[in-house]
């Protein structure tokens, strides 16, 4: 019996060391065993036929079998024999660069080129590369001993599909056996592997008591439950301080011994951490609702938590992560609302869902439930939630075992005081460390703290006092008043929302305009600069075409000059002819440059895409939107204003020294900006300067800080105003918000 589920190695072993206490503590497995069919013959079966470990029918598992494969072997030595041979001719032959025997559509064959297929005669083509340069042929001589291996592995499939059409007959036959083997081996390996884990977390054995259900149903007075846990830790929180789990099959039997109802696991328990922090859990008899008061973070949730899964354990037969002896109620059920549950799909909101769970609590809670909520009456208006909070709680009293409920209300911690069958409890808050410790205070009220809690994470000193102004004045007798100016606080509030709002939505329809006039300007700037070049290409051409048609004239009159010139003048043919191609060169030579005045030197020429002041704006900075006319003439662009101008302006990037070399063109383009936006003041800094720094000589710098807060921005204008290599900067301007231009020595 005990060969069959593979028990006796544990068993034997530990049966040797302690005779009578091991046999104790594993006669309920074997009484789980007790009248099992072990199939020890079906079993024998199977291993004569199937090796289990290879997962292949063995040659003995019929007569046919091993006679169809010791044939198919034989078969397949001639046949690799011949297909050797020949690929060794064909290699000696120089038809292939190496011997090579492959399977092209379940038939052996070897490789030979397609040009030399002649040295296969008779040959079969199977298969072609995929280049086409090499063929797949089966020689004639192995033609018949292909067809022979196709039919002895199809005999030999035929005979293992028999075979295990034979034991799978055999097999449903037990089937009943078989499932009632399977459920008792189940529920074997579930007992080994609750005390595998009891092992791994050093738990201890609970006490389930029931004497308190049976006074209450036989004598229907209100007696309550009780519950003693000491030290018990979450037992979802202890995976990352213990230890991998230990086999429960160790060798060693010391460690599973168990005393008293305590795993004693040796030096397993030695440096546990003390994470997660262990809790006690003392609810006394005649305490129907618990409420845990406290702050956030302070683990109220997670003590609910742990009750809850320790009722579940306790159930479910496994040892609890605690001390001593732990006793607690046999709950039927273990109701729970816990957590937000709020849903777009069935449209409900944070307290919908909140009181959805509730009700379908209060639907199918007993006298021996465990109830769980987790601020309950949350998600609406305080003032509604703490009245509704003991309306359910009073509703939930007298038809539960047990209700543990979390809240920040204050007023559910006075319940206690007008009904014994309530309990407070509070999690301990530390002034001294101004940090939650983790441990429940029974029979306390907790504060919630918030505001010490605020203070402690850095929150600004003035909003605390604020609020703890406010807390003065929140008084119940005065909350009606201070309600009635809040409304009319966030009314006013709102009022000027509302007209920021509007005024933000008019500064972006005329943004937007802006926009889109300067992308269509955009656009047409290519266009007009198509235009500009075919234009002046064409005309260079037509120039170029004249030039050359009267320098042929010349050239043509020379020749026909020359045949009836003497001597004589034939150096005066030459001269004139030179002398008119000079002509003709000099006048489409473009005009040398001449020195010119002051006055030149100041005015100049402005070309599309350049900055200048012009005069008529009042010394406004303009760009040229257009190249410059036949009347001197020059279209400019100020904001949404286009205007023509005459000469009545001085280049932007001109410096007062007029013997400096100008600047590279004042056109932005990624190689020459540096974006700041969305940085830290610090780290703008280091990329403006490091920006500076890479950038060439006599160049332009665009500084792009945004509009924001202003702080990067006035970080930015404090470098460039110090930094050695600005020679000077325009700070932004209608025409570029949040970019400042940079000019670098």
């Amino acid at each position: 019996m005990e060969r069959g589920i593979g028990l006796t190695i544990v068993m034997d072993s530990r049966v040797s060391i302690w005779p009578g206490k091991s046999f104790r503590r594993y006669s309920p497995l074997l009484e789980i065993l007790k009248g099992c069919n072990f199939q020890t013959g079906l079993e024998q079966k199977i291993g004569f036929c199937i090796d289990c470990n290879l997962s292949i029918i063995l040659d003995r598992a019929s007569e046919d079998l091993e006679v169809i494969r010791a044939e198919r072997k034989r078969n397949m030595q001639n046949l690799d024999s011949l297909l050797k041979d020949v690929s060794a001719k064909i290699y000696q032959a120089g038809g292939i660069d190496k011997p090579l025997i492959t399977k092209r559509r379940s038939r052996m064959c070897v490789g030979i080129r397609a040009s030399l297929k002649y040295l296969l005669p008779d040959g079969v083509i199977l298969n072609v590369s995929s280049s086409g340069a090499t063929y797949f042929m089966e020689p004639k001589d192995a033609v018949e001993l292909n067809n022979k291996e196709v039919r002895l592995s199809n005999s030999e499939k035929a005979e293992v599909t028999a075979i295990l059409s034979l034991l799978t007959s055999e097999i449903a036959k037990s089937e009943i056996e078989i499932k009632y083997l399977l459920d008792r081996v189940l529920e074997v390996d579930l007992a080994f592997a609750r005390a595998g884990y009891a092992q791994w977390m050093n738990g201890v054995c609970p006490v389930l008591s029931s004497e308190n259900h049976e006074g209450f149903n036989s004598r229907g007075n209100n007696c309550s439950l009780s519950v003693n846990i000491e030290g018990i830790k979450h037992p979802l929180l202890l995976a990352s301080p213990l230890t991998p789990v230990v086999s429960p099959n160790s060798r060693n039997p010391a460690l599973l011994e168990v005393t008293n109802g305590v795993m004693n696991i040796g030096s397993l328990s030695k440096g546990v951490s003390d994470f997660p922090i262990p809790i006690d859990i003392k609810v006394e008899h005649g305490t129907r609702v618990v409420v845990i008061s406290g702050p956030n973070t302070g683990g109220k949730t997670a003590s609910m938590k742990t009750l809850g899964l320790a009722s579940l354990m306790s159930k479910a037969g496994m040892f609890l992560p605690s001390k001593n002896n732990p006793r607690l109620p046999w709950f039927d059920l273990v109701l729970a609302d816990i957590g937000d549950h709020q849903s777009l799909e069935q449209n409900l909101s944070t307290f919908s869902g909140h009181i959805s769970r509730i009700i379908e609590i209060m639907e199918v809670v007993s006298r021996e439930s465990l109830v769980l909520i987790d601020e309950i009456g949350s998600g609406t208006d305080p003032s509604e939630g703490v009245a509704l909070a003991p309306g359910i709680l009073q509703y939930l009293k007298d038809r539960i075992g047990l209700a543990i409920v979390t809240t920040h209300y204050a007023d559910l911690s006075c319940l206690k005081d007008k009904d014994s069958q309530f309990e407070n409890a509070a999690m301990e808050f530390s002034m001294e460390t101004l940090q939650p410790t983790y441990r429940i205070l029974w029979g306390s009220r907790g504060d919630s703290n918030a505001l010490t809690i605020a203070k402690t994470i850095g929150f600004d000193r003035n909003i605390i006092e604020r609020a703890k102004e406010w807390v003065e004045r929140l008084r119940p007798e005065e909350q009606e008043q201070w309600k009635g100016v809040l409304y009319q606080s966030l009314m006013e509030e709102r009022s000027k929302l509302e007209s920021q709002a509007r005024r933000a939505a008019s500064l972006h329809v005329e943004i937007m305009d802006l926009y889109h006039e300067i992308q269509d300007e955009a656009k047409d700037i290519d266009r007009r600069e198509a235009v500009l070049r075919a234009k002046e290409t064409q005309q260079v051409q037509q120039e170029l075409n004249a030039a050359k048609s009267k320098i042929e004239t010349v050239v043509q009159e020379f020749e026909s000059q020359l045949k009836t010139a003497s001597v004589d003048q034939f150096n005066s043919l030459i001269k004139k002819s030179e002398s008119a191609i000079a002509s003709i060169v000099e006048a489409h030579r473009p005009a040398d440059d001449v020195f010119v005045s002051e006055k030149t030197t100041i005015s100049f020429t402005p070309k599309f895409g350049e900055q200048v002041h012009v005069n008529g704006l009042g010394d406004k900075l303009a760009t040229v939107v257009e190249a410059p006319g036949d009347d001197e003439t020059i279209l400019v662009q100020y904001g949404k204003i286009r205007a023509y101008q005459s000469n009545e302006f001085q280049n932007h990037s001109m410096g007062s020294n007029d013997e400096e070399a100008p600047y590279g063109p004042r056109v932005q383009t990624s190689k020459n900006t540096v974006d700041l936006r969305g940085m830290r003041v610090e780290e703008a800094a280091h990329h403006l300067d490091m920006a500076i720094s890479a950038t060439d000589s006599r160049s332009i710098l665009f500084v792009v800080h945004g509009m924001g807060t202003g702080v990067v921005k006035e970080r930015a204008l404090e470098i460039l105003r110090s930094h050695q290599r600005v020679a000077k900067y325009e700070p932004e301007s209608p025409m570029n918000y949040g970019c400042t231009v940079a000019y670098i020595k």
